[in-house]
């Protein structure tokens, strides 16, 4: 987090970590392509032959709060190739909450449970708290016929004490709900440490309304949550 009290900024910075081709830069196109236009700024990306993302995507959502702080909210992406892993470490510093995309399907087990240890490590690596630093983990590709259980997901769900949230990111299920839950979890771990609230009088109910009522959330669990608001960003 970059909190700028002479300039009245808070800036938050959320990572897309995971397996290449799990997930994560249709995650990010999805997030975009789902934010109103003048709340959004240009999706970045980096591709190549040998990765989809070699460097990052950068998403940045802003806002100003009923108290004239401008907040920022940053989405990253990480190249999913082993031998970028040096980037990979780059990219997750100072990172405010991490989502993890899984490839739900069996054979993509191993490939997961490795990708996972080397977050953990890229995160200590990095000085970040791997008990303090949300972590989401998205189980991705939901839809094909190798997938995971419902059942096992939550077998998962009960081992670990990370939120589990089910998607298909190319149809668009699951993504908004992972954001909630990275913001929610970014959120409270900053407000509990820094007094966020208190300090620039944003509440959690402010900051997680400006941003998901600038989302087109239509056909996600977040509907209901966050009517369309007339009014536009600033």
């Amino acid at each position: 987090m970059q909190l700028n009290h002479a300039q009245r900024e808070l800036t938050l910075k959320i990572v897309y970590y995971g397996p290449g081709l799990s997930g994560k830069t249709t995650n990010l196109r999805c997030i975009h392509a789902r934010a109103r236009p003048e709340a959004r700024g240009r999706l970045l990306s980096v591709e190549t032959h040998e990765d989809r993302t070699l460097f990052f995507d950068l998403l940045p959502v802003f806002f100003t709060s009923s108290t004239g702080f401008k907040v920022k909210l940053k989405l990253f992406t990480v190249p999913g190739q082993v031998v970028h892993d040096a980037t990979r470490r780059v990219v997750l510093q100072n990172a405010d909450a991490v989502a993890f995309i899984a490839d739900s399907r069996r054979g993509a087990a191993g490939e997961n449970n490795a990708y996972w240890r080397k977050l953990r490590a890229n995160m200590r690596e990095n000085g970040l708290d791997v008990l303090q630093v949300p972590v989401v983990i998205q189980f991705n590709k939901r839809d094909l016929p190798d997938a995971q259980t419902d059942e096992e997901l939550e077998q998962a769900r009960k081992r670990g004490g990370e939120p589990v949230v089910g998607a298909v990111a190319l149809r668009g299920e699951g993504v908004m709900e992972t954001l909630h839950e990275l913001l929610v979890g970014a959120w409270r771990n900053l407000d509990e440490r820094m007094r966020l609230a208190r300090n620039i009088g944003l509440t959690e109910k402010e900051f997680l309304t400006h941003i998901f009522q600038q989302m087109d959330l239509k056909g996600t669990a977040l509907e209901s949550m966050y009517p369309p608001s007339g009014g536009q960003s600033r």
